[in-house]
């Protein structure tokens, strides 16, 4: 079933919302409203989205009725900036919790369950010349979308697969919304070690792509800036900022 105008303005009330059936990229609808001046909170919903952005380039688009498609407008400090991406995953964890489904993340932002990715986490900055004006937080959860027979079946999942029955797709929205809200209301410190803390990444042997070279290693820590931590078998610490991690003892 796909949402409707009416139910999404219910169900969100009193946050300033734009909803659209279907949207291109979420994030940058919610790009011009912060530019034109949208508060903290305010929120762009799509149904279908068609043209929406996941990390490294990545595509990730959303059929009708099947996904949560949303991205956040949220007003960062220049110090807790680099935490935003944390923000939408551990929300995505506690959402997960909230229908007794177990999920973890896989640095830096993807929620997994049983190691199969469930959801992309997009933040993108907003400048005005040297001033923040602020961070669209985007962010997609597949919630009934049949991965079956398809080259994502080994690698993705939706949750009403793994909760095994139906979900109201807008009592997830306003769990979701409510999860971003309190966590952006915590000491920086507070969601650091939440998000840390989820991360099925420590511990692990990984292997990440830097400067065009494999970086193999076991993933020791993270940093608050969501920085990792990998020892290399010669027993240096390299510090990675960005990359797509490989996990997995043959990493």
């Amino acid at each position: 079933m796909c949402y409707t105008a009416a139910e999404i303005t219910r169900t969100l009330s009193p946050r300033p919302v734009q909803f659209y059936p279907q949207a291109g990229s979420t994030n940058d609808l919610a790009r011009a409203w912060l530019e034109a001046g949208a508060p903290a909170g305010a929120v762009v919903v799509a149904d279908e989205q068609v043209q929406g952005r996941g990390r490294l380039g990545r595509t990730w688009l959303a059929p009708a009725g099947t996904a949560l498609i949303m991205s956040v407008i949220v007003h960062p400090t220049h110090t807790a900036l680099g935490q935003v991406t944390m923000l939408g995953a551990v929300a995505i964890c506690d959402m997960a919790t909230r229908v007794g489904v177990a999920a973890g993340i896989k640095w830096p932002n993807d929620v997994q369950i049983d190691g199969k990715k469930l959801s992309g986490v997009l933040p993108e900055a907003v400048w005005d010349g040297e001033r923040l004006v602020g961070v669209v937080l985007g962010i997609g959860v597949n919630i009934r979308t049949d991965f079956r027979g398809t080259p994502l079946e080994q690698t993705a999942c939706s949750l009403e697969q793994a909760v095994g029955k139906r979900l109201d797709r807008l009592v997830l929205l306003s769990t979701l919304l409510e999860r971003i809200e309190t966590w952006a209301a915590q000491p920086p410190g507070a969601l650091f070690a939440a998000w840390r803390d989820r991360l099925v990444t420590i511990g692990r042997a990984v292997s990440v792509e830097q400067n065009g070279q494999p970086l193999r290693g076991t993933a020791e820590g993270v940093e608050p800036d969501g920085a990792l931590l990998i020892r290399t078998a010669g027993g240096d610490v390299q510090r990675v900022i960005a990359g797509d991690v490989a996990l997995g003892d043959g990493a």
